[in-house]
């Protein structure tokens, strides 16, 4: 596909001047996050990776960005009277924190279901949270009847040219300080962050190719552009790109801007999180890890490219996180359950034990099942959890097991 180059004819909302302004407003008063090569990710994927660490930022998410553009752009009639976002993410705790930070009421509006560490976070952030309805269209709504009532200014978390030009301001430093990036791989979740990002690409004599990623489950963005009508529901482990509806400023930036728009699985972004985790030590969320999502599904796109990609969020819940770490060690091999059929007299667990040790495989747990199976009454199911070094090396334990004729077989991850 032909990279797109910027309209010559239509002005879009934001230029790359609105951009350069938001960058000179918020400079001192959000991190300036490193843009980091990634050898092994490189040798992995076959393309040349830069990482753009927004995890860093003080709430964790590149979304205070927008936030503070657009905090300083206020009246100070508008100052006064406060502002209000509806949000159960990253958006919450990026405007609650710069609008404490500046004097300035902020309420937000989240949905009941909303988990308790997010709501705890952005009342610490100052804000003055309300929770209504079961959904976010909900809490939505309700935002926008508070926003009416009590002349409330209603910050939008994507739809905004001020949040836009605020979040490209990610791009215009991570290309500053690599200006040989020829790709990016920007996530997509209302449109805001790539809106503004490939802005940044596309100007000033730029021609860089821009490809936005969401996750399969949520490819609303992707039916906006391609007029195509796939379902947008599940449960994600991008949550932070979870948009059911992309915003109409954006949606007219991205068809003008974006050269391609790439689908992710839950296992590309599982596996991303992790190598993210283990190769590079940081935490980054589901939507954080989408970059690297896609260069892992589609090696053969980016390979010998030079290719910039943000790491958007670190605001992950650390029971998912643990949760995905040991998935991934499971896939890999690393740690598995067998399950093995045994005669129900002495000495046959300790029996299949010693094959263990024989291979040097580690066993973490042990679960024996006598009355729970299918089996007659003298036969029993033992689950054994264990660990090993590789693929190969649970290959030849399973091998042994057959040999000293043991029924085994993994019990397999979906």
């Amino acid at each position: 596909m032909a990279t797109k180059a910027a309209p010559a004819q239509t002005p879009l909302p934001v230029s790359i001047t609105d951009v350069r302004a938001a960058a000179q407003r918020i400079m001192g008063s959000v991190v300036r996050t490193p843009t980091l090569v990634s050898k092994t990710l490189s040798d992995l994927t076959g393309a040349t990776v830069y990482l753009k660490f927004e995890n860093l930022q003080f709430t964790a998410a590149y979304k205070e960005r927008g936030a503070l553009n657009t905090l300083l752009q206020l009246d100070e009639t508008a100052r006064s009277k406060g502002v209000i976002a509806a949000s159960a993410g990253n958006h919450a705790q990026g405007l609650a924190y710069h609008a404490t930070r500046l004097g300035i009421p902020s309420t937000i509006v989240m949905p009941l279901n909303t988990p308790t560490v997010k709501i705890t976070q952005t009342e610490g952030h100052g804000a003055n949270v309300i929770l209504h309805g079961e959904t976010f269209d909900a809490a939505y709504a309700h935002s926008r009847e508070l926003e009416a009532e009590r002349g409330f200014t209603f910050v939008h978390p994507f739809d905004d040219v001020r949040i836009i030009a605020g979040q490209g301001t990610a791009a215009l430093e991570m290309l500053e300080d690599v200006p040989e990036i020829d790709t990016l791989v920007i996530p997509i979740g209302g449109g805001g962050l790539i809106s503004g990002s490939a802005v940044v690409a596309k100007s000033e004599g730029r021609m860089l190719d821009v490809v936005g990623v969401e996750a399969e489950l949520y490819p609303s963005m992707y039916n906006r552009i391609h007029h195509t009508d796939m379902p947008c529901a599940g449960d994600t482990l991008a949550e932070g790109i979870a948009v059911k509806e992309p915003g109409g400023i954006t949606s007219k930036m991205v068809e003008a801007l974006v050269d391609d728009i790439v689908l992710v699985s839950e296992r590309r972004l599982e596996e991303a999180v992790s190598l993210l985790l283990q190769i590079e030590k940081t935490v980054v969320e589901g939507a954080g890890a989408a970059g690297l999502a896609a260069l892992m599904a589609e090696p053969e796109r980016f390979r010998g490219k030079t290719v910039g990609t943000i790491l958007c969020g670190g605001n992950i819940d650390t029971r998912l996180l643990a949760n995905v770490l040991l998935r991934d060690l499971a896939r890999s091999g690393r740690l598995a359950r067998l399950r093995i059929r045994l005669q129900d007299r002495p000495g046959a667990l300790f029996n299949v034990a010693r094959i263990f040790h024989e291979q040097g495989v580690n066993i973490i747990e042990v679960y024996h099942q006598r009355v729970f199976t299918t089996l007659p009454a003298k036969g029993l199911i033992t689950d054994i959890e264990c660990e090993t070094r590789d693929r190969d090396h649970l290959d030849r334990l399973m091998t042994a097991l057959r040999r000293a004729q043991y029924e085994v077989s993994p019990v397999e991850l979906a």
